[in-house]
């Protein structure tokens, strides 16, 4: 049978009556979501000063190249390579003979002065008593006085050499003149060393380990911010006394060491744009030694009144930090804050938060501001880190 096609009014009608009956369906009733549930804390408010990390190494107090004073063969050694010695402790002993044989020469030509000198004294005191008879002329009686003068020099001049002999021999015995750890012999027994004010042979060196530096680059802008703050009164500047300072090792965390700073340069390096400063720390155990890369932290601002969050209950909006307050009526609140650094693993807060107010640090992602949570109230406490695990081979 042969089907004709509907006209087109009827098909019209068919698809009024399905938009027709579409519309006249219910919508679905809206789903309630259940309250999210948050931990909320109270910040610990606490009175500090903000602190100011920067990069150093470490430096010896003291370090000393031993040379040696006198040339000779080097004869023995009297030390432990790398291990602490004292001020005074003998080092290296340079073959004495030579030496010993020049202070017996100059001693004997001190003597011989010696003699020529009180044969010169008595032939001027003589001389002196016969003027006064007129036994012998004017003349001669000043002869005799220039003579005894004469003989006068001569003999301090065989002193000089005696010192001078006693005392190269004593250089023969070579000594710390620090105390310190002392490093490698460069010179071994059997060596021809040269002393002397100039060109004299390296033998060792000697460092002071305890205390020990720490010299570290202070920025300009930094810098300026110091000098502000002491203008102003709110912090000490290092410029005119000593200022509290913390160090860290590359192998320690945090900044177990406790120290001062004791010296600011007087000019900024026009090379770098910063200052050179020193901090100066204890070291009883000389377990730092220098060139030991360092971690360093000073006071950057004025004590004030902060509060203390987790890091993890800060969120941002476009640049601007925030937490989320939960108010009496359970409901939540946005609050931007003004952030600082960490302190002892909590996020300092500058402005925005009092001691009471309840700050969320859990389910911070399940919170929107005006909504109602369910609350759990803690302390607030850093956040517990979790050990990376380790990939098994």
């Amino acid at each position: 049978m042969l089907r004709l096609p509907l006209p087109p009014l009827l098909i019209l009608v068919g698809v009024a009556l399905a938009f027709g009956s579409s519309g006249c369906r219910k919508p679905p009733a809206a789903t309630q979501t259940a309250p999210a549930n948050v931990t909320v804390a109270k910040p610990v408010m606490k009175r500090l000063a903000e602190w100011d990390e920067f990069t150093g190494r470490l430096s010896a107090v003291a370090s000393v190249d031993v040379r040696a004073r006198v040339s000779g063969y080097l004869q023995s050694t009297h030390f432990t390579e790398g291990r602490d010695v004292k001020q005074g402790d003998l080092l290296f002993v340079i073959d004495p003979r030579r030496y010993e044989a020049e202070l017996a020469r100059a001693t004997a030509e001190l003597n011989k002065a010696k003699a020529s000198f009180e044969l010169a004294t008595a032939e001027a005191a003589r001389a002196g008593k016969l003027l006064l008879t007129q036994a012998i002329s004017i003349e001669e009686s000043e002869v005799k006085a220039k003579s005894r003068i004469g003989t006068e020099a001569s003999l301090a001049a065989a002193q000089a050499q005696v010192d001078q002999a006693k005392l190269d021999l004593e250089w023969c015995r070579v000594t710390a003149p620090i105390s310190g750890r002392i490093g490698r012999k460069v010179v071994t027994e059997g060596n021809l060393i040269t002393g002397g004010p100039s060109g004299a042979t390296v033998l060792t060196t000697i460092v002071q380990l305890d205390p020990i530096y720490c010299y570290f680059d202070v920025d300009e802008r930094s810098a300026l911010k110091y000098r502000e703050l002491a203008r102003t009164g709110k912090r000490e500047s290092a410029l005119y006394q000593s200022i509290r300072a913390q160090m860290g090792l590359a192998n320690q965390e945090g900044f177990p060491h406790e120290g001062t700073i004791d010296f600011v340069d007087n000019e900024i390096s026009a090379t770098t744009g910063s200052i050179k400063s020193r901090g100066i720390f204890s070291n009883p155990g000389r377990l730092m030694s220098p060139g030991f890369f360092a971690r360093i932290r000073i006071p950057g601002s004025g004590d004030y009144d902060a509060a203390l969050i987790r890091d993890t209950a800060v969120g941002s909006d476009q640049g601007r930090a925030f937490v989320y307050v939960i108010g009496a009526d359970g409901k939540a609140t946005q609050r931007t804050i003004a952030v600082g650094p960490m302190e002892q693993g909590l996020r300092i807060v500058r402005e925005g938060l009092g001691a009471d107010d309840r700050v969320v640090i859990n389910g911070l992602m399940a919170v929107r501001a005006g909504a109602v949570v369910n609350v759990e109230e803690t302390t607030m406490q850093p956040a517990v880190k979790t050990a990376a695990a380790t990939p098994s081979r």
